[in-house]
């Protein structure tokens, strides 16, 4: 029952964070097992779906320091410039522009992937997400800023459009 009720929230976790699939069937299971090796120590402080995907978080965090992948690359927000584009999203059908956002999305950092998924796609409120990641509200909403930042930059430079809409 506990794993029908939150297989969901933590795929989407270690699915943004991680792109092998197989190494995601394997965090998947090492992140439950973790989970009922804890549960003795489940203290009821927080919704037993934000405690696993705390683990689920931590799990998946863990195996990309071992495979030393980077977690978030604060410099291209910084190296990167901003570009106004009008109505980049004229003439695009509803299934090319989530199909393109979810491309942009994917090509995000492993942090910002997540983020963008617990509060975007989960809808979850900064004060789950900062449980689940251990990270302080205001840095959420700062890296929630600066993902979209780089989504939009990212979708404007690559998506670019004539003035007939083409």
């Amino acid at each position: 029952m506990v794993v029908k009720n939150t297989e969901r929230l933590v795929a989407q976790i270690v699915r943004k964070m991680v792109a092998n699939q197989e190494d995601q069937k394997d965090l998947v299971q090492d992140i439950y097992l973790k989970a009922y090796q804890s549960l003795p120590s489940f203290k009821f402080q927080s919704k037993l779906s934000t405690w696993i995907a705390t683990i689920a978080y931590n799990t998946t965090i863990n195996y990309l320091e071992k495979k030393k992948i980077p977690l978030c690359d604060i410099d291209s927000v910084q190296e990167s410039k901003f570009v106004l584009q009008e109505n980049v999203e004229k003439g695009i059908f509803k299934k090319e522009t989530a199909q393109i956002l979810n491309n942009e999305i994917n090509k995000l950092s492993p942090l910002y992937k997540t983020l963008i998924s617990l509060y975007h796609i989960e809808e979850l409120p900064n004060r789950e997400i900062a449980e689940i990641t251990s990270l302080p509200k205001g840095t959420i909403k700062s890296y929630l800023y600066r993902a979209r930042k780089i989504l939009k930059e990212n979708i404007e430079n690559n998506y670019k459009m004539d003035s007939y809409g083409q």
